[in-house]
């Protein structure tokens, strides 16, 4: 009879080399389990699965997410980090926008010659972010993680839900993402950086919507982020749009699209300030401008003749813009 390895007599050894049940082969062999007898341990009906060149899964059922990545980083080695859609997932990212794939993308350093296969596709890099730790997985940062993502779609309005959510999240901002377009490859970059440029010009996505649909108005707003004061010098507010011939505000507000929800009770002083000074204001939410922009240029109008038949009140702009 041959004799027994180790693994046999004490398959606790197994686990305490594996992570969540994935190994490398050549971790088996550490124990005494020679390749061949690995991989056919991987053969249908068998005991195990191999999940990609050279890693083996300690049972034969579908493996979960976690076991998933576990796979890929053990297959690309040390320093390797996920980035793309899984990262950006994992970072709290819950964009229906987000491709739906299994796959993982993975970078590593640019000296390592690993190829991509399977359900890993492998890049190599000269720019290897420090990583960001998320129970225990190494992801590339928020900020290159979605212009991995951004490289690969070719849809202006995917592109710009991708990025919102990007910036919600509340560590990126379109300086950022598009810091980090202009400093990698520019292979796929065209959409987003198109969208960021017109981005960094205005205080949220949001309001570049409202001015492109403003355009279509017969009296657009006069002016864009400027600071209005009653007639006594009291600051009123920096509203998103402003007719100054009627005094009419125009305010883009939203809970998701503003970071945090400490941001709804400066909303509702803002709409009491504008009250006592007599500033009548349209508010409209972000989805509006996408799913009903008939309706908010009906509403902006209809506020416009509205303000166009009373007096004006008396407040005046601190900075034009």
């Amino acid at each position: 009879m041959p004799k027994r390895g180790r693994w046999e007599l004490h398959p606790e050894l197994l686990r305490e080399r594996s992570r969540d049940g994935v190994v490398r082969v050549t971790d088996l062999e550490a124990v005494g389990i020679d390749s061949k007898t690995a991989y056919r341990k991987c053969l249908p009906g068998g005991q195990w699965r191999r999940l990609l060149p050279g890693v083996v899964q300690l049972h034969n059922h579908d493996p979960t997410t976690d076991q998933r990545a576990t796979a890929a980083l053990l297959y690309a080695g040390a320093g390797a980090q996920i980035t793309g859609v899984e990262s950006c997932r994992r970072q709290g990212m819950r964009s229906a926008q987000l491709p739906a794939t299994h796959d993982l993308h993975l970078l590593i350093p640019h000296e390592r010659k690993i190829r991509s296969t399977d359900f890993v596709t492998v890049e190599r890099t000269l720019r290897l972010p420090a990583p960001t730790i998320r129970n225990e997985f190494p992801l590339a940062p928020l900020t290159r993680a979605t212009t991995d993502v951004l490289r690969r779609l070719y849809d202006d309005e995917i592109c710009t839900q991708v990025l919102i959510e990007a910036i919600q999240r509340g560590r990126c901002t379109p300086e950022m993402l598009l810091r980090e377009l202009n400093n990698g490859s520019q292979r796929g970059t065209a959409i987003p950086r198109r969208l960021l440029m017109e981005w960094t010009t205005v205080r949220s996505m949001a309001e570049a919507h409202a001015k492109r649909l403003s355009s279509r108005l017969a009296n657009p707003p006069s002016h864009w982020n400027v600071d209005v004061h009653d007639a006594a010098g009291r600051y009123v507010a920096c509203p998103d749009g402003w007719w100054d011939d009627v005094g009419l505000a125009w305010e883009i507000d939203s809970f998701e699209f503003h970071f945090a929800r400490g941001d709804y009770a400066r909303t509702l002083d803002r709409n009491t300030r504008y009250a006592a000074a007599g500033i009548p204001v349209v508010q409209t939410l972000p989805s509006e401008l996408t799913h009903n922009p008939a309706g908010v240029l009906v509403k902006l109008e209809a506020a416009h003749l509205a303000a166009k038949a009373r007096p004006r009140p008396a407040v005046h702009l601190t900075r034009v813009a």
